[in-house]
Order: C-alpha cells, then structure tokens, then sequence
C-alpha cells in the first residue's frame, strides 16, 4: 500500500479492514489536483532537499531541526524548533524551515495564477487551553522576499488550523478543531491569483482524515494579493515551524514538531493535463 493509501486508512480509522485492493491508485490520487504540478517537493528519496538542488533547507543549526523520517512506505520532513535555544534560530527567530526562494517553479510573481497544496501532520502536539499564550506557530507561507512580511499564511493557533493575510488584515478559520487530527495527516489547499491591484483572490481549502474530498473554507474576492512593504519582484514559499514571538518564560510550550509533505505548486492558467503517477 502507498503512503497516501495508508493515510487515508489511518484517517478513516478502519486500520487493516481497508486494504490496498479497497482504496485503487486512482482513488489515492483523487487527494489532489490531478493536473501535472510544476513543483513536486515529495521526499520520496529520503533526501532534505528532496533531490532538488537549489531546494531551501533549514538554516537552524540543531541536527534535529530538520530531518527526513519514514512515513508509511514513503518519507516526510520534519522541522522542530526548541524555545530559547540558539541552535534553533534563523534568521533571529525561533524557526526552522525549507523554502523555495531559490527556485524558479517555485517563485511568486505578479500575474501568475498558482494552487498549493501541501500535506501536514502536528507531531505529538500539545493542545491549548484556557489561559495559555495565543501564539499562532506559522506552517506555510506564501512569503514576499527581500525580508518582506508574507501576502499570507497558515498556523496552528489555540487548538485550530487558521488562514491569515497579515497585511490586508484577514483571518479566517480553515479546521475548527485539530485536537482528533493530531498525529495524522492533514491535507490543505491555498488558491491565489496573484496582483498588484484589486484583482486577485485567495481560495482556502482543507481536506481532513476521513473526508473524501477538499472542502472550500474561505474565498477573499477582489483583493491585492502582492503587496511587499519593501521593494522586490518576486515571492517564494516557506514550509515548516517559525514560533514569533514566543518564550519559554511566556508559557509557550517549549518545544514542537512539524511534519510535512507533498508540497505542489500548479499552474492553474493552464488547463488540465495527465495525471501524475503516484
């Protein structure tokens, strides 16, 4: 069985009783865009990077910032980052995450109209409750460069899974409630067409253990979805754990892990193609 057909018995609960007979390679598939990706970041070799060259790895120092573990038959990335600790610090922040800043396919620019699908699993996380920080801990961003705050991103706040385009000042909740999710793996989706005026959107999406297919959570219409506060031309996306402004001394939990993948960026100015094999 495929690692998406395993995770989807684990999603549906029915542990042996689904076997790979029961859940066919085109059912598995039917898990994302079946249209071919221009970037397909999937760790299937067991690599950081992927076996892409010019991929963006951790710049956290810690060995276990950042690693390639198995996941059913297949592989997955991790990032975990440790409060108050040098070693998991980049950029002068608590975070460790890959990034596509170094890769055209998986560039950001005015007039490109992309999907982004991304799979994640919140590794042994602990749960929020009443009077504990509210810190959101940010899991994917679309991300303007030259040191720019991102257009948006998505994060694991209290004890659900929110959107939020920071500058435009836009939230919107994607997964009411992850606490029956942790430990398996999540699926979303972020539709963008991107602009310098008012005419590009968001579509936000989710699909979740059990759920045959993605449910549409949010659509920001009329909207400009590039918008740096610093000149550049370009964005990129960054997966992984970035904890802003948290503290051991606050009372944030000290220490948290992230596991993501099948990072896919599609071109929706195109029309559908062949799907890819899997």
């Amino acid at each position: 069985m495929n690692k998406t057909a395993v995770r989807a018995a684990v999603g549906l609960g029915l542990g042996g009783a689904l076997t790979a007979a029961v859940l066919t390679g085109a059912q598995a598939d039917e898990e994302h865009d079946a249209r071919s990706p221009q970037l397909d970041v999937n760790y299937k070799d067991g690599s950081l990077n992927s076996g892409i060259p010019n991929l963006t790895t951790t710049h956290a120092k810690a060995k276990d910032a950042s690693e390639v573990v198995r996941s059913g038959d297949d592989h997955a990335v991790t990032h975990k980052v440790t409060l108050d600790d040098p070693d998991y610090v980049s950029n002068g922040a608590p975070r460790s995450e890959s990034a596509t800043d170094k890769l055209p396919e998986g560039r950001i620019e005015v007039g490109d109209e992309h999907r982004y699908e991304f799979d994640v699993l919140l590794k042994d996380w602990k749960t929020y409750k009443p009077g504990d920080p509210t810190n959101g801990d940010i899991i994917f961003q679309g991300k303007h460069a030259g040191g720019n705050r991102p257009s948006f991103y998505l994060m694991a706040q209290r004890n659900s899974v929110e959107f939020r385009s920071p500058l435009l000042n836009l939230q919107t909740t994607v997964v009411d409630d992850f606490k029956p999710y942790i430990n398996k793996w999540m699926t979303f989706r972020v539709d963008v067409r991107w602009t310098d005026d008012k005419t590009g959107y968001y579509k936000v999406s989710s699909k979740l253990p059990g759920e045959s297919g993605f449910t549409l959570r949010k659509t920001y219409k009329d909207v400009k979805t590039f918008h740096p506060e610093n000149p550049t031309t370009f964005g990129y996306l960054k997966w992984g754990l970035y904890r802003p402004d948290q503290t051991i001394d606050n009372g944030n939990v000290p220490t948290r892990t992230v596991e993501h993948d099948n990072i896919r960026v599609l071109d929706l100015a195109k029309g559908a193609g062949a799907s890819k094999s899997r």
